[in-house]
């Protein structure tokens, strides 16, 4: 009897002890995540701030276009700060996804070099720009179009990413961030 009663007590420490790890755990957790996702918050509203709108204009002047690339490099730079704020916050409760979510923002940087490509070369012809242009070359054209496909794969491709996390948050993280 009492072999057991000290193997029971034993059983009992043990579960107590593994109870007050998970209990650590989690505050750790729920700790880091509202870090995460302050950082996240901040850097939602820098973002915002910058405004960048994805929509192509026909203006015919370099300087514009020169304006252009420096508003986007400044909102990819941010952009990218984000998304990997955000990559940092899904790494804390699931691997796998934060990993498919990592590739995401390598496919955004891919998308917004080749953005940058095609800004700097109707930088270099902006009168390429417009549509209305009955004398356009077929290069002309190619180069509006590629630039009109760039952006919005560009946009497409950042509203799957902020629709995904927007999911996993709601699914994984709200009620860890929410808890009391």
């Amino acid at each position: 009897m009492e072999k057991s009663c000290s193997k029971l007590d034993s059983k009992l420490f043990i579960a107590e002890k593994f109870r007050h790890i998970m209990t650590e755990e989690l505050e750790k957790l729920k700790k880091s995540a509202k870090e995460y996702s302050d950082n996240l918050a901040k850097l939602g509203k820098e973002l915002a701030k910058i405004q960048f709108n994805y929509k192509v204009i026909e203006n015919t002047t370099e300087q514009y276009w020169q304006k252009r690339i420096n508003e986007f490099k400044k909102y990819n730079e941010k952009g990218t700060e984000y998304y990997t704020q955000a990559h940092a916050l899904m790494n804390l409760v699931d691997k796998e996804q934060s990993g498919l979510f990592l590739l995401s923002i390598s496919k955004l940087r891919q998308l917004g070099l080749k953005l940058l490509t095609n800004m700097e070369e109707v930088k270099q012809n902006p009168s390429i720009i417009k549509s209305k242009d009955k004398q356009q070359s077929k290069w002309s054209k190619e180069l509006r179009e590629k630039l009109i496909e760039s952006s919005n794969a560009c946009l497409h491709h950042e509203m799957d990413m902020n629709k995904s996390f927007r999911e996993f948050y709601e699914t994984h993280l709200k009620n860890i961030l929410e808890q009391k």
